[in-house]
């Protein structure tokens, strides 16, 4: 009989194959010169993999109960991926920040860059992309006539940031990244001619997205109960009551805008508001960082702090994991988002902050929970101890399982973590980090309000708009009320949002369950120990959120 870790590295050596983008994300050999089929039946053969793997782990009988989680995991990630696809879902699928061409765009960030055969792969990767969006073309043209179609205005934001990775005033992804590379001679000829290409093919295709797709896609932006519920199931790898969700967000954000509030007292003086204790902290030079670079280096220095003061006290961190690089993106979307490492380390896991075009200074209070969130004990302790995992987990748990709920959710814990082991006494560090969870909250209230087109509670705590119905314009005026970061990533905040449906409550939501198994392990354990319970965690991998619950009841 097959045996699931068996079963697991053949579906990871088939999947590459026929996902070369991602394979390179992970850091798999072999597949840095391409890009993926796009195409219809590219879309249909990943669809064909799942299906059959999923027939392959019915059949199987796990021996233990490693193999168990195991199982029944990958059963519920390559379901809920299968669901997604034979809806029409996935190849439909166009938003701000998760398409195929932001994996085609980002891939550059993670490839080798030293040599000529790096500069080979980079070259025939950059000259791939014509095809490759032709392709695509053709899949969103079948979808919107079979009726499956994204809403109008995220096409356009998409066919807008086209714009902006291809003109030469602004980012110049291509060319610029030709610029970025040591290279020169015949070598550097190509690399122009093919990001001169690719840079062409981008273009083109926003076009194509303005003039064609759009006028195709549909005029709202809300997606509806259905497919609300299939992509809030995808992302936390959970069924919840999103009604019930819904009515908690109003709750959770009153609480957490309390707690700012006694922040506040602290910063600026009894009775002061929460605006004022901004202008407090923002006018102190301590908390100002000029210019990109000067916020790099300082993200940098605070992740290897972190890092040593952690571990071998409340964390046992791997060597390998104990190295992090923070980055400035290449572009500007206004976003911060983390790249695991590759399996042998030799990449290791980066920071990258995506600085809006206008931002010219950084507030080291918004950002400390920030750090922490995506560098130690966030994402970079959780998805490389998951790879460091040899011995524990098969190739597809280490490597390419990953569910939103839980690595968000446990980004969002780890926040909170840091708050309660005394890592963020600073009031003003404490202010951020509880703006960034009035973030989380607001993202629970308005993607489900908007999505579902929810009446807002007659008696909310706000007296925001009683009986009305949630709208975007109505999210918008939510959101910059009840957050202060800038305003240009407050917009880009909303677009994705509405764009992709599902996925900011993760992080909130996945925090909540997150803090159900912590309980429910206490409750179970006379000798709970905090530090054992994010190891046995930690040493999971990746796994939807009832998964993760399940689990926790069995040990």
């Amino acid at each position: 009989m097959t045996h699931i870790n068996e079963l697991a590295d053949r579906y990871v050596a088939a999947w590459a194959a026929l996902s070369p983008v991602d394979a390179t994300h992970i850091g798999e050999p072999g597949y840095d010169d391409k890009l993926d089929d796009l195409s219809p039946e590219g879309f249909a053969a990943r669809g064909d993999l799942k299906r059959d793997t999923l027939a392959e782990l019915a059949a199987l009988t796990p021996g233990s109960a490693a193999e168990t989680t195991a199982t029944e995991v990958m059963q519920e990630r390559l379901g809920t991926e299968l669901t997604l696809l034979d809806a029409g879902d996935t190849a439909m699928e166009v938003s701000v920040l998760a398409t195929p061409l932001h994996s085609m765009r980002r891939v550059f960030d993670v490839m080798p860059a030293q040599g000529e055969a790096a500069m080979a792969d980079i070259s025939a990767r950059l000259g791939a992309f014509p095809r490759a969006l032709t392709q695509w073309r053709h899949t969103l043209l079948d979808q919107a006539a079979k009726g499956n179609v994204s809403a109008r205005q995220q096409i356009i934001e998409l066919a807008g940031q086209c714009v902006a990775w291809t003109d030469p005033a602004r980012d110049n992804f291509f060319l610029g990244l030709v610029d970025r590379l040591a290279v020169s001679g015949t070598q550097r000829a190509e690399l122009i001619r093919n990001a001169t290409a690719a840079a062409s093919a981008t273009a083109d295709f926003g076009e194509f997205l303005r003039t064609e797709l759009a006028p195709r896609g549909r005029p709202k932006q809300a997606v509806g109960p259905e497919r609300y519920a299939r992509a809030s199931q995808y992302f936390l790898g959970a069924r919840i009551d999103l009604r019930e969700t819904y009515a908690w967000g109003f709750a959770e954000l009153a609480q957490v805008e309390a707690e700012m509030r006694q922040v506040a007292a602290e910063i600026a003086g009894p009775g002061a508001t929460v605006e004022r204790a901004v202008e407090v902290l923002d006018a102190d030079p301590s908390r100002i960082l000029s210019g990109p670079e000067a916020f790099r280096e300082w993200m940098q220095a605070l992740a290897e702090s972190t890092i040593a003061s952690l571990n071998g006290t409340h964390f046992d961190i791997p060597p390998a994991v104990r190295t992090i690089e923070a980055r400035i993106a290449p572009t500007h979307e206004g976003l911060i988002y983390y790249t695991p490492p590759n399996a042998d380390f030799s990449r290791p896991g980066r920071m990258w902050w995506a600085v809006p075009e206008s931002q010219k200074t950084f507030s080291t209070w918004q950002q400390t929970a920030v750090v922490f969130h995506e560098g130690v004990p966030g994402h970079h302790l959780q998805l490389g101890q998951a790879i460091h995992e040899a011995d524990r987990l098969n190739r597809w748990q280490r490597q390419l399982c990953f569910c939103a709920g839980h690595g968000e959710g446990w980004a969002l814990y780890a926040e909170r973590l840091m708050e309660e082991l005394g890592y963020l006494q600073d009031p003003g560090d404490r202010l951020g980090m509880l703006d960034v969870r009035a973030l989380r909250t607001i993202r629970v209230i308005i993607d489900i309000g908007m999505h579902l087109e929810l009446e807002i509670p007659r008696d909310n705590p706000f007296g925001f708009h009683p009986g009305e119905r949630w709208t975007p314009e109505l999210g918008w005026e939510f959101l910059s009320g009840h957050s202060r970061l800038p305003t240009d990533m407050l917009r880009f905040e909303l677009k994705r949002y509405l764009g992709m449906p599902g996925q900011a409550p993760a992080y909130k939501v996945g925090e909540r369950l997150w803090l159900r198994a912590r309980e429910q392990a206490r409750a179970r354990s006379a000798d709970f120990d905090l530090k054992r319970f994010h190891t046995d965690a930690l040493n999971l991998g990746s796994v939807g959120l009832d998964a993760l619950l399940s689990t926790f009841s069995r040990l």
